[in-house]
């Protein structure tokens, strides 16, 4: 897996992800433009109106780093070449926890 995100033609269904600077939990951009840990609230997005979205995201660094479109199906779950990647995100970290230390 790579850090370079492959890019998006314009007609290609996308939400836009990021890191909140306060938890580092994943977040997605939601329809009233505020940002959710939960990925089914996410703003599904095409054309222009994802290319201003992800503009206005990249200045919201008090918020949210590093924002960037994840191409996604028609229902909103992760797709395309990513798919596994975003789908480790959604569901949070991939080590497993063995109980709690006492």
């Amino acid at each position: 897996m790579t850090s370079v995100r492959p890019n998006l033609k314009p007609d290609v269904l996308k939400s836009i992800t990021a890191w909140n600077t306060r938890t580092g939990r994943s977040v997605w951009l939601t329809k009233s433009n505020d940002w959710s840990e939960d990925i089914s609230e996410a703003v599904i997005l095409k054309g222009d109106d994802a290319e201003r979205a992800l503009e206005k995201a990249r200045h919201q660094q008090s918020l949210i780093v590093e924002p960037y479109f994840m191409e996604v199906s028609d229902d909103g779950r992760p797709a395309g070449r990513e798919t596994l990647r975003e789908q480790i995100r959604v569901q949070g970290p991939s080590i497993p926890t063995f109980g709690s230390a006492e």
